[in-house]
């Protein structure tokens, strides 16, 4: 998100309105939506400009998972669940949780995925589907006002993978379930009541496998009747949308280019396909 000053002040309102003294604001986290710590009264802020976030969707869900005590990060308690909409952001708050170490086990990481998916089988709300996730991919890529910069070798390249994996996915016919849909460890918080996910606004309907292609290889390891082939496609599906998305016009992702060149370079090399934070470590540490 560009206009942070005005989002944090969004938040603080909001905040102050509900009798939440809110004098400062840590950014935690800064992408399509920011993620504040606001002090004193510690609360974790979600904020985004309104229409481009799912926000409602969010806290509804968050709620009824809770409901089942499913391992996700709860809403603040002293406010009414809702959103709370502010000088053109949405803002929702929710419980900090201080962090704790060390981090989540692979043990521990798989046991939490594993309740969550039996918690989110409980829960009947309308939700998209995964598939949709690889339309808007293959709108980019199709697109040359979206993503100009993208070579015209990549854009075939890329729009054929898109394509046949698709096709491989919806070919092997698996079970769907309501999933997170990003279950990567930027969505996992270590804290002293276990793991808990957070940023539910991603969840869609799809296999078991599309989450587990998003975490760790330690942890799917630990994961139930995993279909490791059904994983392998999935893991390349999530490098091949998290190709095109970094090729996107207005893309605000950290580095979002030299991602979008490593992916396309590692669809290009083939398997084994390494999961999104095995390649953000690498590049991060460069």
């Amino acid at each position: 998100m560009t206009d942070v000053t005005h989002a944090i002040a969004a938040a603080t309102s909001a905040a102050a309105s509900l009798d939440l003294p809110a004098n400062d604001a840590i950014v935690l986290h800064n992408s399509n939506k920011l993620a504040l710590r606001l002090t004193p009264c510690d609360v974790l802020a979600r904020v985004a400009p309104v229409g481009q976030e799912v926000a409602q969707f969010e806290v509804e869900l968050a709620q009824r998972l809770a409901e089942f005590g499913s391992p996700v990060g709860l809403l603040e308690p002293r406010v009414d669940p809702r959103v709370y909409v502010r000088d053109g952001f949405a803002v929702t708050l929710w419980t900090y949780y201080e962090p704790v170490t060390p981090h989540v086990s692979p043990v521990d990481y798989a046991e939490a995925l594993e309740r969550l998916h039996a918690g989110m089988r409980k829960v009947d709300v309308p939700s998209p589907s995964f598939m949709d996730r690889i339309t808007e991919a293959q709108e980019v890529v199709a697109n040359l006002d979206l993503s100009p910069e993208l070579a015209d070798a990549d854009r075939v390249f890329l729009s054929g993978r898109l394509g046949s994996l698709r096709r491989a996915i919806e070919d092997r016919g698996a079970m769907e379930q309501l999933l997170h849909g990003e279950p990567h460890p930027g969505n996992v918080l270590s804290t002293k009541n276990g793991p808990l996910f957070i940023d539910l606004e991603t969840c869609c309907r799809g296999p078991v496998e599309f989450d587990l292609a998003h975490v760790p290889e330690a942890v799917c390891k630990h994961y139930p009747n995993v279909d490791q082939g059904l994983v392998d496609d999935c893991r390349q599906l999530v490098l091949a949308m998290l190709a095109a998305w970094r090729w996107e016009l207005g893309d605000q992702f950290p580095n979002g280019r030299r991602f979008g060149e490593e992916f396309l370079r590692l669809l290009r090399e083939g398997p084994p396909w390494p999961t999104f934070d095995a390649v953000s470590r690498r590049l991060d540490g460069l």
